[in-house]
């Protein structure tokens, strides 16, 4: 797909649902009692995986566009699937949803796709074995073999911060004996936290302790799913970097321990405002009004990395359009995205004749130069791709990004919206 530079991105957007919320709706009604209504589902081919994992267990899910209706069996209600559960291209499927496969009654296999693959799943394989798990997989990486056991509670230190990690044990951890602590070195995104104790968990926090109590069951719910800030952020930043820009993106969820881009632009002199404040479930959301601005450098390292993780590749992008030098550090988790999300930044902006810097763990962007067009491999990376689409349209000449159709894992309508805005 082509791009090429526009004069102004004017109008509003919704974006889909939020897709970190969408799975786990479905994951917790699935081993809920009785029936969970969920609104804004996410259409994406990663949730849908969600969906056909559950569905080959028995979950009888109905699924009727943007609304999603899941008829729960109970913690113990899932059956064993006669075929491996193939979880795609998404890594929050495989890694959580083996916390709760850890403590049923049958075995079961997981696997996914060429890139899931060769993502690390001793990330959460080593916890769970701690808690009595019985899981085997090659090089540690998925495919996953899990047979069910009896799990005990534990005291466990991520050394990371990530969500899909305290998920992973915290589902675990609904099913053991005994009290189960998950330790982070920075608060990761706390979705989990607010919809289990949505569905009748006994969950809390401490610190950067997330902390489960064995659950007898949980009860369906509904779950109003807010817009992805994750999606919001492409439409955030080119408004913010394309001159002669202004944008209203409705629904958009702000929780704090997700929500970091918007400090980030802020920080950097961005004109954003909310709109229509609510919370809804525990989830605030907020229209986002977001009009062109003059930018400048930011460092962007610690605590700020896990509420921003998946918005880097595109404020990568708009710190080229900023005056001043923009640091990021502490961001060596982009390595193990669905692609080595630092390395292909780096390539691709230098191509487009960025001042670009890798480092150990982040990246150094001098802002300024002017870009061009170039040719730009996603690697069927959706974020990638997106933040290409972006970059072209400031960019002089013809910006191609190879394998566009990856979006269609996050946000199947991307484009269309994006040309909509286009003046």
């Amino acid at each position: 797909m082509k791009f090429s530079k526009v004069r102004g991105l004017r109008g509003e957007v919704l974006v889909p649902g939020d897709k970190s919320i969408s799975h786990r709706s479905v994951m917790f009604g699935a081993i809920s009692e009785g029936n969970t209504e969920i609104y804004n589902y996410l259409q994406g081919a990663d949730c849908l995986s969600t969906i056909s994992c559950f569905r080959k267990m028995g979950i009888e899910i109905e699924n009727n566009g943007d609304n999603v209706t899941v008829h729960g069996k109970g913690m113990r209600g899932l059956n064993r699937p006669d075929c491996v559960l193939d979880c795609g291209n998404s890594g929050t499927t495989i890694r959580l949803i083996s916390g709760i496969l850890a403590a049923q009654d049958f075995d079961v296999t997981l696997t996914g796709d060429a890139s899931i693959q060769k993502r690390p799943m001793g990330r959460i394989t080593e916890p769970l074995s701690l808690m009595g798990a019985d899981i085997t997989s090659v090089n540690g990486c998925a495919p996953l073999r899990i047979a069910g056991k009896r799990l005990h509670g534990i005291h466990y230190t991520s050394k990371v911060a990530s969500a899909q990690v305290k998920s992973a044990i915290l589902l675990a951890g609904l099913y053991g004996e005994g009290e189960t602590r998950v330790t982070e070195p920075y608060v990761s995104r706390n979705h989990s936290e607010i919809m289990l104790k949505h569905f009748g968990a006994d969950v809390r926090a401490e610190g950067t302790t997330a902390i489960v109590q064995p659950a007898r069951e949980l009860l369906g719910n509904v779950v109003r799913v807010p817009g992805d800030i994750s999606s919001a952020a492409f439409f955030i930043c080119a408004g913010l970097m394309i001159p002669n820009s202004e944008i209203l993106i409705r629904n958009v969820g702000i929780n704090p321990t997700r929500s970091g881009i918007l400090k980030v632009c802020r920080d950097m002199g961005a004109d954003i405002r909310f709109l229509n404040e609510y919370d809804g479930d525990g989830e605030p959301a907020a229209d986002v009004l977001v009009k062109s601005s003059s930018l400048h450098g930011t460092t962007i390292s610690g605590e700020m990395i896990p509420a921003l993780i998946d918005e880097i590749p595109v404020i990568a992008a708009m710190a080229c359009f900023a005056q001043g030098e923009t640091v990021i550090r502490d961001a060596a988790e982009l390595k193990v995205k669905e692609s080595n999300r630092l390395e292909v930044m780096v390539n691709s902006l230098t191509a487009m004749g960025a001042d670009v810097t890798e480092t150990e763990d982040g990246m150094i962007i001098r802002g300024g130069n002017m870009l061009h067009g170039a040719v730009i491999d996603s690697r069927l990376d959706h974020r990638i791709a997106m933040t290409f689409a972006v970059a072209g349209l400031c960019a002089e000449g013809e910006t191609e990004v190879l394998g566009a159709e990856c979006v269609n894992i996050s946000y199947p309508n991307f484009y269309g919206d994006l040309e909509r805005l286009m003046r």
